[in-house]
């Protein structure tokens, strides 16, 4: 099967190679900001994509790997579908960046709208998806999510794309309608829901991933890749890719390290150089 842009369907140890190119990925959030219709928009368009674009030149310029677009400025999130003008927007600039920039490039479309998210990266030509939830029940601040794999597959199936499904397990700002062992939910996703790569982060946004979840992450995948999706920093980012396959950076990468402020070049320069010290180190 082909997706829009014709990329082959691979899975296992080689899926993050084949998109990326190398191995322990950096990628790099396209935090977006509130798109037109949402509460936090400021009324300018164009500024928007600007801001999308600007930052997607700063990480291109410090040697990031990929790239991972999201609605970030649309708080608070619809729990599951958006309305049609979101995807509108965001398929613009998913497009725009992806005419622009080499890097493989990623989408998500908070909270949930794992449909739309594919729908969106298989028109354009992106690489992979991220879900938040993408099997299993999780109560977050858009109340109770439940995953939707089952029609997920089913749409990459009648579409015939390609795009890879990168699926958080215990995802931040959640937590389990009941007590669940991690290892069971990690198999779930990747044996009933058949998940190409799997997401782990901390409890919120910019705080660090637990090292003992990212073992255990580890052990029960096994070929399947296990990236890290918050928290990364050029103190941690050593002991991280020790243990995990690649690394989803957002907040570290943005001026002072403040979520909500433009992409620094510079921070994201200082840490690619790091990373690909790192990489020789640990082939």
């Amino acid at each position: 099967m082909r997706s829009a842009g014709g990329r082959r369907r691979l899975g296992g140890v080689g899926t993050l190679r084949h998109i990326f190119g190398v191995e322990k990925p950096v990628i790099g959030m396209l935090h977006a900001p509130a798109l037109p219709g949402a509460p936090g928009f400021e009324g300018d368009w164009e500024r928007v994509r600007a801001r999308v674009l600007a930052d997607a030149e700063a990480l291109a310029e410090g040697g990031v790997d990929g790239f991972l677009l999201e609605n970030f400025g649309d708080a608070p999130y619809y729990p599951r579908r958006v309305p049609p003008h979101t995807v509108a927007f965001l398929t613009v600039l998913g497009q725009e960046v992806r005419r622009r920039f080499a890097q493989p490039l990623g989408v998500n479309v908070l909270r949930n709208d794992a449909r739309s998210a594919l729908a969106i990266a298989t028109a354009i030509g992106a690489e992979f998806i991220r879900v938040n939830v993408y099997t299993g029940v999780r109560i977050t601040d858009q109340g109770v999510i439940a995953g939707e794999a089952h029609l997920l597959l089913r749409d990459r199936t009648l579409l015939g794309s390609s795009v890879k499904i990168f699926a958080d397990v215990a995802v931040k700002h959640s937590a389990p309608l009941a007590p669940r062992d991690l290892a069971l939910e990690i198999l779930e996703a990747i044996e009933r829901g058949r998940a190409d790569a799997i997401i782990l982060s901390g409890a919120a946004t910019g705080q660090e991933t637990s090292r003992e979840h990212l073992r255990e992450a580890k052990a029960v995948a096994r070929t399947t890749p296990v990236l890290v999706g918050s928290g990364v920093t050029m103190a941690n980012v050593e002991s991280l890719l020790r243990e995990a396959d690649g690394v989803i950076v957002g907040t570290f990468f943005k001026q002072d390290g403040v979520v909500h402020r433009p992409v620094d070049a510079e921070r994201v320069r200082a840490f690619m150089h790091l990373v690909r010290s790192l990489r020789r180190g640990l082939s």
